[in-house]
């Protein structure tokens, strides 16, 4: 009888609140069979408010604490080769800034240390969450452990530190795209092979009964430029008779966004009720009218890949609004699924928010359709599905491999 595959999964920190994705693909993977283990770039995040995220965390291996490095350069003298790879590609890559070449090393030390932990553990296959340092320390992992591996990339990481990124589309087995727009974004990098670049949306549970509609408005989200919710403040202001509006979330635009609820009075109409546990979200989710997420680009050039958030409330059979992104549009059908307004335009999410609030049949048609094309597309069960069928492939990934530990001076 054939063992199951023993998936490592690397995330930056594994758990965490605002990447419930990531733990319900080792959940899911779990349930349909896989033994995964977990490794947490940084000390996972703790009360979360399940059991089963203690545990995970518990059992999570943290990559950097105190003698990461020594323990690197301890298994880089089992494993020269990759110490050696790690440091050519911290000084020759060609999309490794200065800035960035010690980063490069330091992720090459933390997988060694990683696979040092993992020796006896019969790993078959290594996967990332997030493009950069995560994929680079479960890439010099895989090497050492003389396994597959592959990642997922999303967005910031992605869109603002694309270091050492051609080195790890061209030896991963295979890169799970969030959405097609991601997909051709990486041939337009390196024209790889289709079948290596399936397309695994971060699938989500869609319930049959979209239970009774509430009255509220509810945004969630990091509290970043790019979700635009100054931009939904704003509109709010010029709609007095708008419903109150929840906004869950924390992060650095935490003050300016209190200032601005003073400044446009609207301190009886909206609630920042900072982080909010998974079952909190999707309770409010339910009983909210809409959800509105206006994403836009941020100075720096980050915006959002296809926001979760966005799924849940959809696979709720909540209405959504959306900042109009490419990557969006695959899920944000406007007019369809929902409406989509111009990032950044207070006006147009006026607009947006005065038709779905006065039309409770306009509501209801694009929840349906909404509801109707999650489940189709970015199911749990779909996506789960495309992607054992990546780790299928991994097995068979001998090519790869060697093309990783063998082209030192390529690259």
């Amino acid at each position: 009888m054939t063992s199951p595959r023993h998936i490592l999964y690397v995330g930056a920190v594994l758990p965490a609140r605002s990447e419930t994705f990531v733990y319900r693909e080792v959940f899911g993977l779990r349930e349909r069979g896989d033994r995964v283990s977990v490794a947490s770039l940084r000390d996972p995040e703790r009360d979360l408010g399940e059991a089963r995220l203690e545990r995970l965390a518990d059992e999570a291996t943290v990559v950097y604490r105190p003698g990461t490095f020594r323990r690197g350069l301890l298994k880089g003298l089992c494993a020269p080769g990759v110490l050696l790879r790690g440091a050519l590609d911290a000084v020759s890559a060609p999309d490794v800034p200065l800035a960035k070449r010690p980063h490069v090393l330091a992720q090459c030390l933390g997988g060694l240390a990683l696979a040092s932990e993992l020796t006896h553990a019969q790993i078959t296959h290594v996967h990332a969450h997030m493009a950069h340092a995560p994929a680079g320390v479960a890439m010099y992992a895989a090497m050492t452990l003389g396994v597959p591996f592959s990642f997922t990339g999303h967005a910031a990481d992605l869109f603002r530190d694309r270091s050492l990124l051609l080195a790890k589309l061209r030896r991963a087995t295979f890169v799970a795209c969030i959405s097609e727009w991601h997909r051709d974004f990486y041939r337009m990098l390196e024209p790889l092979d289709p079948e290596r670049l399936p397309v695994v949306r971060c699938g989500v549970d869609v319930g049959d009964d979209p239970g009774v509609e509430g009255a509220g408005l509810l945004a969630v989200g990091r509290l970043v430029k790019k979700k635009g919710f100054d931009v939904l403040l704003r509109a709010l202001a010029q709609l007095p008779d708008a419903p109150t509006l929840s906004l869950i979330g924390d992060g650095p635009e935490l003050e300016e966004l209190e200032r601005l609820v003073r400044e446009l009075g609207l301190g009886d109409r909206v609630r920042l009720l900072g982080a909010q546990p998974n079952h909190e979200v999707q309770r409010l989710m339910r009983e909210c009218a809409v959800f509105v997420l206006p994403c836009q680009v941020s100075s720096d050039g980050d915006r959002d890949g296809i926001p979760v958030v966005l799924m849940e409330a959809m696979a709720k059979g909540r209405c959504v609004i959306s900042g109009d992104l490419e990557t969006i549009r695959e899920l944000v059908k406007h007019d369809e699924t929902g409406l989509m307004v111009a990032p950044g335009d207070v006006g147009a999410l006026v607009d947006a928010l005065r038709r779905v609030l006065g039309d409770p049949d306009l509501r209801r048609r694009l929840a349906r359709a909404g509801q109707a094309h999650v489940r189709e597309e970015f199911s749990t069960s779909t996506n789960l599905e495309r992607l054992q069928r990546g780790f299928a492939g991994g097995v068979a990934a001998a090519g790869c491999l060697r093309r990783a530990l063998g082209s030192l001076v390529r690259g």
